[in-house]
C-alpha cells in the first residue's frame, strides 16, 4: 500500500472522533434525500400503475337526474374515448355492536360485472351477482376497522329505507385512493364506507330507474381536457349539472398528488439545507485540521511529494468520511422510507405500494454529498498545498499583539487571569472564532426548524377545529368557500333549504341526541367534529409530527457533532498552551476553564445565529410547504428559541465533559515535546 494511502488510515484513527462527527452530518443529509426520493417514488410510482390498471376516469360529473339515453351521444364528443353512466347515493349504516352513526356512499356497478372505468381490485370474495339486490362489495379501509369478510351481513338506509345486505366482496378504488368523508380532512374508517352495488338494485332503491346522477369520462391521449369539460358542461346543463370536472379535483386524487409534491419539495429543500451546512461545517473543520498538519505537509514536499500527491491525499481523506456517512444514511435512509411505506398503507388504499432502492438514487446521494463536501474542502487543500517546504516546517509565527479597546476596559480588569486568556484568544482569532460560531449556529437553526415544524402542525390543527369550524377566521386546511344562504339557493335555484346543521350538544344527552338522530330516516348521517380533530391529530402525529421529530432528533445530533469537532480541534490547537501553563504554575481547573471557558463562549455567541438561521431556515420550509390543501402557519415563537439555545448548551455541555477527560489526562511533558 502506497505511503500516503497508510496515512489516510492513520489519520482515521486518529481523528476518528471528530471524522465521525463529520460523517454524521454527511448522514443526515443523505438520509433526508434518500427516505424523501424512495417515498416520493413510491408513492407516484403506485399511484400511476394502479391507475392504468383499475381504467381511473380523466373527467367526473354529477346531476339531479339525467337520463341514460343520453349517455351514447355523449361519446361521440371530440376527444372522448369512454363513457360510464352511475347512480351515487347517500346511505346510513347499521352494525351490530357499533352504537357509533356511520355515514356511507354507495355507487352502482353494471349487473354483475366490472365498469368499464374506475374498476374495483377485489381483496376479497366477489362482485354482487347479477341477479342479487342484496349483496354490495364494501370498501377494504371499514371491512378492516371493523373486522368484516365476505358472508357478512350490515344494514343500510338509503332514501329512507332500512334495507339488509350481504358482503359479497372486499375492495379498493382508483376514486377512493384517499377515503374520506365529504366536508373532512382525515379517513375515519369505522365511520365512512364506500358500498358498491348491482345497479338495478340501486336505481330501484334511490328512484333512479332508467336514469344516472353521476358520469365518469376517459379521454383519448392528446385529447383537449379543457373542451370537453366545456361541452359535458353543455349537454348536462338541463339536468342539474354542478360542473363537469378533472380528476385534480377530486379529494383522493388531489390529496395523494399533493402528498407526492411535498415528498418532492421535501427531497430538494431539506437534503439541500443539511448539506449546504455540512459544506460550511466541513471548510471549518478541515481546514483546522489541515493547518494543524503543517508540519507533516512539509515533509511529505521535502522528501518530493508533488502538490497533486498531496492534494489527493487529503481529498481522499474527505472522500472516506463522506463515504461512510453516505453509506449509513443511505441505509438509515432506506430503513425510514421502508417505515414511511408501511405509515402510507394505513392512510392511501393501494393494493400495495411499488417499493424499490434504484442504483441512480445510491449514485445521486453520493454524488451530492461528494460536490458538498469537496466544495468545503478544496480551499483547505489549496491553502496546504502552496506552502513550502521551509515556511510549513516552522511553526506559524506569532501574531502581532497591540492592546485595543478590550485590554483597557472595566470588563478585562474585572476578570481573573484564566479568562482574559480566553477573551484575548478569541480576540487575536477573530475569524477561527467567527467559523466557529456560525458553524454551532447553523446547526441550532437546524434544532429550530424541527421544533418549528412539530409547534406549526399544532397550531394549525388548533386553527382548524377551534376557530375555523366555529365560523370566525381563515381556515388553515381545506378550501372552502362562504356565500350567504339566501345567495346559494337563488343560484341553485331552489327555495329555502338546508342540508346540514351544526349542533353544540351537552355532552350529558349526547347519546340520547344520537339515538333520537338515528331514529330519523330523513338525517343522512350524524358526525362528531371531536373524532374528526382526533382523526386529524393522529394522522398529524404518524406521518408530519413523526418526521420532524425526526428532524429534531438529527438536528440535535447534528448540534452535538459540530459542537464536540469544535471542542477537540480547539483542544488540539492548544494543547502545547494549555502544559505551558500548568508548567507555569496554574492549576488544573484554570487550564480547564480557558478551555471549556472558550467553548462555552464561543456556544453562548452562537445562539442568536441559531435564532436568525433557523427562522430563514422555517420561512424557507414554510414556503415550500405551503399547499393549496394545507398552509402550515408561519409562527416563531418564545417558546422555539429557547429550544434552539437549550439544544446548543445541552450539546456544548456533553462536549464539554468528553474534552474535559482528555484535559484530566494531558501529558505535560510529550506535550511540550513539540519542535520549535
Amino acid at each position: 500500500m502506497r505511503t500516503l494511502h497508510l496515512k489516510v488510515l492513520r489519520d482515521l484513527a486518529r481523528l476518528r472522533g471528530q471524522a465521525a462527527a463529520i460523517a454524521l452530518v454527511i448522514a443526515s443529509g443523505v438520509l433526508t434525500l434518500v427516505f424523501s426520493v424512495m417515498g416520493h417514488d413510491a408513492l407516484s410510482l403506485t399511484q400511476e400503475r394502479f391507475y392504468a390498471e383499475r381504467h381511473f376516469a380523466d373527467v367526473f360529473a354529477e346531476v339531479n337526474r339525467a337520463p341514460r339515453r343520453i349517455a351514447d351521444p355523449l361519446r361521440e364528443i371530440p376527444g372522448v374515448a369512454e363513457v360510464e353512466p352511475r347512480v351515487r347515493a347517500p346511505a346510513r349504516l347499521e352494525l351490530d355492536g357499533f352504537d357509533d352513526p356511520i355515514r356511507g356512499q354507495v355507487l352502482s356497478l353494471p349487473d354483475g360485472r366490472q365498469p368499464a372505468l374506475n374498476q374495483l381490485h377485489l381483496r376479497e370474495g366477489r362482485l354482487p351477482e347479477r341477479a342479487r339486490s342484496d349483496e354490495v362489495v364494501v370498501s377494504d379501509g371499514f371491512a378492516e376497522a371493523h373486522g368484516l369478510v365476505a358472508g357478512d351481513t350490515l344494514r343500510l338506509i338509503i332514501g329512507g329505507r332500512l334495507v339488509e345486505v350481504r358482503v359479497s366482496g372486499i375492495a379498493l378504488s382508483p376514486e377512493f385512493v384517499y377515503q374520506v368523508s365529504p366536508g373532512h380532512l382525515m379517513p375515519d374508517y369505522e365511520r365512512y364506507a364506500i358500498l358498491w352495488m348491482n345497479e338495478s338494485a340501486l336505481a330501484a332503491a334511490w328512484g333512479m330507474e332508467g336514469a344516472f346522477n353521476s358520469l365518469s369520462v376517459s379521454l383519448q391521449r392528446d385529447a383537449d381536457r379543457a373542451a370537453v369539460i366545456d361541452a359535458l358542461d353543455v349537454a348536462l346543463a338541463r339536468y342539474g349539472s354542478t360542473g363537469a370536472h378533472g380528476r385534480d379535483e377530486l379529494f383522493s386524487h388531489e390529496f395523494v398528488t399533493l402528498e407526492i409534491q411535498q415528498l418532492g419539495i421535501m427531497a430538494v429543500v431539506v437534503p439541500a439545507i443539511f448539506l449546504l451546512v455540512s459544506a460550511f461545517l466541513l471548510h471549518v473543520v478541515m481546514g483546522r485540521i489541515i493547518r494543524g498538519q503543517r508540519d507533516q505537509i512539509a515533509i511529505l514536499k521535502a522528501f518530493g511529494y508533488g502538490n497533486l500527491a498531496i492534494a489527493w491525499h487529503y481529498v481522499l481523506l474527505t472522500t472516506l468520511i463522506v463515504l461512510t456517512g453516505s453509506v449509513a444514511g443511505i441505509a438509515l435512509g432506506a430503513w425510514t422510507a421502508h417505515a414511511l411505506v408501511d405509515l402510507y398503507m394505513e392512510y392511501f388504499r393501494f393494493p400495495e405500494l411499488n417499493f424499490r432502492l434504484q442504483g441512480w438514487l445510491v449514485l445521486l446521494a453520493v454524488g451530492v454529498a461528494m460536490v458538498a463536501a469537496l466544495l468545503g474542502t478544496l480551499q483547505a487543500v489549496w491553502q496546504a498545498v502552496r506552502m513550502q517546504p521551509a515556511e510549513a516546517m516552522r511553526p506559524p509565527a506569532p501574531e502581532r499583539f497591540r492592546r485595543g479597546w478590550l485590554e483597557g476596559s472595566a470588563l478585562m480588569r474585572g476578570l481573573g487571569q484564566s479568562s482574559r486568556i480566553i477573551l484575548r484568544n478569541l480576540a487575536r482569532h477573530r475569524l477561527k472564532a467567527l467559523a466557529s460560531v456560525i458553524g454551532i449556529g447553523l446547526s441550532g437553526g437546524l434544532l429550530l426548524i424541527g421544533a418549528y415544524q412539530l409547534q406549526a402542525v399544532g397550531h394549525m390543527i388548533d386553527q382548524q377545529y377551534r376557530v375555523t369550524l366555529q365560523m370566525d377566521v381563515d381556515e388553515p386546511m381545506g378550501t372552502g368557500a362562504y356565500i350567504r344562504r339566501d345567495a346559494l339557493h337563488r343560484l341553485k335555484g331552489e327555495g329555502p333549504a338546508v342540508t346540514g346543521a351544526w349542533l353544540l350538544v351537552d355532552s350529558e344527552y349526547e347519546d340520547a341526541l344520537y339515538a333520537s338522530l338515528s331514529e330519523q330516516p330523513e338525517v343522512a348521517s350524524v358526525e362528531r367534529v371531536r373524532e374528526a380533530e382526533a382523526n386529524v391529530r393522529e394522522y398529524m402525529e404518524e406521518t408530519v409530527l413523526a418526521f420532524a421529530a425526526v428532524f429534531v432528533l438529527l438536528a440535535g445530533s447534528i448540534a452535538f457533532a459540530v459542537t464536540y469537532n469544535n471542542a477537540r480541534i480547539a483542544y488540539a490547537e492548544r494543547e502545547r498552551e494549555l502544559a505551558t501553563l500548568e508548567v507555569l504554575g496554574y492549576s488544573r481547573a484554570q487550564v480547564s476553564w480557558v478551555l471549556l471557558g472558550e467553548i462555552a463562549l464561543v456556544s453562548l455567541a452562537a445562539i442568536p445565529v441559531a435564532w436568525a438561521s433557523g427562522t430563514g431556515f422555517a420561512w424557507l420550509l414554510n414556503q415550500a410547504l405551503t399547499l393549496e390543501f394545507v398552509r402550515l402557519p408561519f409562527i416563531i415563537t418564545p417558546q422555539l428559541y429557547g429550544f434552539a439555545a437549550l439544544g446548543i448548551i445541552v450539546a456544548s455541555t456533553l462536549s464539554g465533559l468528553l474534552i474535559l477527560r482528555r484535559l484530566r489526562g494531558l501529558d505535560r511533558v510529550q506535550a511540550l515535546k513539540a519542535a520549535e
